[in-house]
């Protein structure tokens, strides 16, 4: 019985080793607590919530001229070539997240960062040709490669107090599920001309109206139905079941664009496409001057400009992968993510790989959330995005079919996942309640996690000093704390040398 016993047992684990071989091996998979089914489903729902970045970013960057008057991938009066920015975003995005995956084992994916690519296109592009813009971007990376490599961007994240790290969370949850009822026009900015200090209000006059707002709501109505009812695959299955409203919408009603319509598409314009395939064009690849910047700005100007890439760069990621780990439940006692020192090597290469490719910095996303909330828990899922935002260079008409009002819907439910973190904080120490507080309330408010963390940085120290606690605060955070404000002053720093 005994030996019958253990060759059972034996046969069992010979069993489970080779279950765990291959992608489970790789990956951990099963040590994670997760499956192949969690990751894949994951890794699709991820991609289906920032596809729109393959839509979104060629909008932001080609209508907008250089110093020289001319447009990205064109020339004058030629305007930009939307295709091939389209094309690069998705490749870059595509293998710098599948190298997420393999190198960092990781469920975060990488594309074009937003507000970043604003600030290329209407703060640096205007002052230089796009070609020096670019350089600026594969430069800011290459520093933040150095500073990952010598240790200084992780010591900094061990620096950063454990229950600012749950803020950095909260606030992130905050603001992606601002920026899904924004993103829908559940709510809505109040034109100036209405005469009042009030910035944002409910739908577009202070009522919900329009077949596009219906879509969100009902997209938002069935994910939450879904989740409570435990329904695997809630979000996807939300997002799939919402487009096809839309697209029925779109055929029988002929809403249009919003800006053909006031009751339009906030960006996509749900209709099957004609096309299913289209020939890439990588005409931005390569489209970059590394040095061009210091020439045509002059050294002071240029080094300020790559500044204020950088900070964004360099905090951004830390609270991204922060949140996603904590919503995984991969953070170790300290609140730091496995293999910490691979995701900031590959989510540098990904800043500079942007610039090279003439697409902006790509930079670690917070919609990646939404796949954790699926159940992904490793690398596996960054592999299943990266590929589909691969397929997407051929498949851009498909792609296109689905609006962001039907996607969004799962941005709010993960926001909503991540304020569940917010019991971590011990809000009855004022120390560490108010910098928390401004951390998580200013990244919705000013629409920027960069100026959540740095008020929150600033706050904390601030408090230290008055109370005469100076030594519970690390040695870099007086140096992060110095570098925030310098960036929170970079406009007349700015103006004063140059």
């Amino acid at each position: 019985m005994s030996e019958t016993s253990d060759t059972t047992r034996s046969g069992s684990g010979e069993a489970r080793s080779a279950r765990r071989s291959g992608l489970d091996g790789f990956f951990a998979i099963t040590e994670r607590g997760s499956t192949i089914t969690r990751e894949v489903r994951g890794g699709v729902v991820t991609f289906f919530t920032m596809a729109y970045i393959v839509v979104l970013n060629p909008l932001i960057l080609g209508f907008a001229a250089d110093a020289d008057g001319n447009y990205l991938g064109g020339g004058p009066g030629d305007g930009s070539n939307l295709a091939a920015i389209a094309a690069g975003t998705a490749l870059v995005a595509g293998v710098l997240t599948i190298l997420m995956g393999v190198v960092a084992n990781y469920p975060l994916a990488l594309a074009t960062g937003l507000g970043l690519n604003a600030f290329v296109a209407f703060a640096i592009a205007s002052q230089m040709s796009w070609a020096d813009a670019m350089g600026l971007v594969v430069l800011e990376g290459l520093v933040i490669l150095v500073l990952v490599l010598t240790g200084f961007r992780k010591a900094v994240f061990h620096a950063v107090p454990a229950q600012l790290k749950i803020a950095i969370s909260v606030g992130i949850g905050l603001f992606i599920a601002l920026i899904g009822f924004v993103d829908a026009g559940f709510v809505q900015r109040i034109p100036d001309a209405a005469g009042t200090t009030v910035p944002v209000q409910l739908g577009s006059a202070g009522t919900l109206s329009g077949w596009p707002v219906l879509v969100f709501a009902v997209g938002l109505a069935l994910v939450v139905v879904l989740w409570v009812r435990r329904v695997r695959g809630a979000i996807l299955i939300a997002i799939t079941a919402s487009t096809l409203v839309a697209v029925v919408l779109e055929a029988v009603l002929e809403l249009g664009s919003i800006t053909q319509n006031a009751g339009g598409w906030a960006l996509t314009v749900p209709a099957l496409p004609d096309d299913v395939l289209d020939l890439p064009d990588f005409g931005t690849l390569g489209e970059f001057s590394l040095l061009g910047s210091f020439e045509s700005v002059g050294v002071v100007a240029a080094l300020l400009l790559v500044f204020t890439l950088l900070l964004a760069d360099f905090f951004d990621t830390m609270g991204t992968m922060t949140a996603i780990g904590a919503e995984a439940g991969l953070l170790d006692e300290e609140g730091t993510p496995p293999n910490s020192q691979r995701i900031l090597v590959v989510d540098s290469l990904a800043a500079a790989a942007g610039g090279a490719a003439g697409v902006s910095s790509n930079t670690s996303y917070i919609e990646s959330a939404s796949g954790v909330g699926e159940g992904a828990r490793t690398g596996l899922a960054s592999v299943v995005t990266g590929v589909l935002f691969l397929l997407t260079i051929f498949l851009a008409p498909l792609v296109a079919v689905i609006p962001s009002e039907a996607a969004v819907p799962a941005l709010v439910l993960v926001g909503f996942l991540m304020m569940q973190q917010v019991t971590g904080i011990a809000w009855d120490d004022v120390e560490i309640a108010i910098p928390a507080f401004l951390t998580i309330v200013l990244m919705p408010f000013t629409y920027s996690i960069t100026v959540g963390i740095g008020a929150g940085f600033l706050a904390f120290v601030l408090i230290k000093l008055v109370v005469g606690k100076v030594r519970e605060v690390h040695p870099l955070m007086w140096v992060v704390a110095a570098l925030f404000v310098a960036y929170f002053a970079i406009d007349p720093i700015t103006r004063w040398l140059t």
